[in-house]
């Protein structure tokens, strides 16, 4: 029963933290402000309870990384993919093996093991918490598109790194430089493998469910929401393949098999919403549950290091930033080697986005790089047991990368993003109002040619005048957009002061169907149902202006 209110309350805390953040004169970022709260519910001892490590990384990581997964740009993930690969696998590689000999030089009671898990759980970047600071749309689309697609390949690069290196902490695993590179890239396609093979299956199923449900949208959620869990535990205990990257793989096969994009309306809304409240909530929960385990963690570490006199807790505390520096140092000098490694004889044609960076750009990069909830997630995933001394430290220092990392960016990145104008949003909305053109022309030219088939066409019985009339009202709607094809300011005018007519009669018409409502002229059915039609268009509206 304790535990059931303290989810309840971590879930309350979590939806509260949104309302927190905006009654402050100054911009405080989500994750600090849900830490916070979750120190708040520590100083009333909530809940003082270890959580279990192994069910924590179940719990949350899929799920999260299905969703990353999901919402990826496949187009522009295979563009960028030298980039990312470069900063989600070379640079993680690079950050475990320094770091973690660093570690263990300045942690002598730290296993080199323990000091290479510790490096590969603070590799993951969160563009989720980098969105929270800086904002949308303050960073270069293009530039944005690399940085998220590092945060999704390095969270599965990063744990799949931790879970090698906690096998060979306690044991299980030997320390053979060559037999874990083979382990981890066996490990690695095992998991891709697994997942679009499984999610693949899981589609066409579901497709069937779908039929003899009648695209009912409940099922058709719930069922996608287990999926990550399911390729999660089915590659780790099956085929003892990454689940990490399995759900990555997982989302990204969802994508392409159009299983959502050919769903029904309402069935699209309602997953697109539900997803976003669960990543909303499972995002929050870390970060208040950092918060939560904070004074504990603080505490655990003072009482080892009163039996432990090999570190004070001050020195301890240096650690934490000196760790900060060589992350962001190390991030640093890749992102220079990248952007002036010389053109390969052979290969693609395009150069590494890096060449075109400024210093500035290259600054911008490397504070984007914040530490968040996989990395916390991770850290307390390491098991508690006494074959990885040190626990404690590694948990300290972990949660002060994170906590540093997060206040850094919030004051370094606003300095560095102050003037920097981007350029390419009013291509994107040029890009759009040409799409939108073009689609109308192609709409009429077939509405045309449906109007005169009705007119030739006596069978139907259709009277030619209302053809006529309901031909002219539906092209004429349309005709007006082909001219955003133009890109002419006065269309662009024109498109939105249409849109603000229809939000108007729509606001018009939901107080009209109110009114039915309460003089009892209308059924509850048909209440719901006409203002779901509202709804769903006041929708479509909102999302287009957006």
């Amino acid at each position: 029963m304790e535990l059931f209110s303290t989810i309840l309350i971590l879930i309350l805390l979590v939806s509260i933290s949104g309302i927190f953040v905006k009654l402050f004169p100054f911009q405080i970022p989500l994750p600090l402000m849900q830490i916070l709260l979750g120190c708040i519910l520590a100083a009333f001892h909530v809940y003082e309870e270890r959580f279990d490590p192994n069910l924590f990384l179940l719990l949350f990581i899929p799920p999260l990384l299905f969703d990353d997964g999901r919402k990826t740009a496949i187009k522009d993930f295979v563009h960028n993919v030298r980039e990312i690969v470069g900063l989600a696998l070379v640079l993680v590689i690079i950050t475990v093996v320094a770091l973690g000999y660093i570690l263990h030089w300045i942690l002598p009671n730290v296993s080199l093991p323990a000091a290479m898990a510790l490096a590969a759980v603070l590799s993951p970047t969160d563009a989720v918490a980098l969105s929270g600071i800086v904002g949308k749309g303050r960073i270069e689309k293009s530039k944005m598109e690399i940085i998220e697609g590092e945060a999704l390949m390095n969270d599965a690069s990063g744990l799949v790194s931790l879970k090698f290196a906690i096998a060979i902490a306690i044991g299980a695993m030997e320390f053979n430089m060559l037999n874990i590179s083979l382990a981890f890239f066996v490990s690695a396609i095992g998991g891709l493998a697994v997942g679009a093979i499984f999610t693949w299956g899981y589609t066409r199923v579901l497709r069937k469910i779908n039929k003899l449900t009648n695209n009912d949208s409940a099922i058709q959620i719930v069922l996608l929401f287990l999926l990550p869990f399911a390729v999660y535990l089915i590659a780790e205990h099956f085929f003892h393949a990454s689940g990490i990257l399995a759900a990555v793989s997982a989302g990204m096969t969802v994508k392409q098999s159009g299983i959502m994009r050919n769903a029904p309306l309402t069935t699209r809304l309602q997953s697109e919403s539900t997803w976003s409240m669960l990543t909303f909530v499972f995002n929050g929960v870390i970060f208040t549950l950092l918060g939560l385990q904070l004074p504990t963690i603080i505490t655990d570490t003072y009482v080892t290091n009163q039996t432990d006199t090999s570190i004070e807790l001050w020195q301890l505390i240096l650690v934490v930033f000196f760790v900060f520096a060589v992350l962001m140092a190390t991030r640093f000098l890749w992102l220079w080697v990248m952007k002036h490694l010389p053109s390969l004889p052979f290969g693609a044609k395009r150069p590494l986005a890096f060449k075109s960076y400024t210093t500035r750009d290259l600054l911008i990069a490397t504070f984007a790089g914040v530490r968040g909830a996989i990395t916390l997630a991770g850290v307390l995933s390491i098991p508690i047991t006494t074959q990885i001394p040190g626990r404690y430290e590694l948990v300290f220092i972990a949660t002060g990368v994170i906590l540093v990392s997060l206040i850094t960016a919030v004051f370094i990145l606003p300095l560095l993003l102050k003037g920097k104008v981007i350029l390419e949003n009013s291509a994107i909305n040029n890009e759009a109002l040409y799409a939108k053109g073009y689609m109308a022309e192609e709409a009429i030219s077939s509405l045309e040619k449906m109007q005169g088939n009705l007119l030739l066409d006596t069978t139907d019985g259709i009277d030619a005048d209302i053809v006529n009339e309901v031909g002219s009202r539906v092209i004429g709607s349309l005709r007006r957009r082909t001219g955003l094809k133009d890109l002419e300011k006065k269309s662009l005018e024109a498109e939105r002061l249409e849109r603000r007519m229809r939000l108007v009669a729509i606001g018009s018409e939901r107080a009209a169907l109110y009114q039915l409502k309460t003089r009892n002229e209308i059924s509850d059915e048909i209440f719901d149902r006409l203002s779901t039609d509202l709804d769903i268009y006041e929708t479509l509206l909102s999302d287009e202006h957006q």
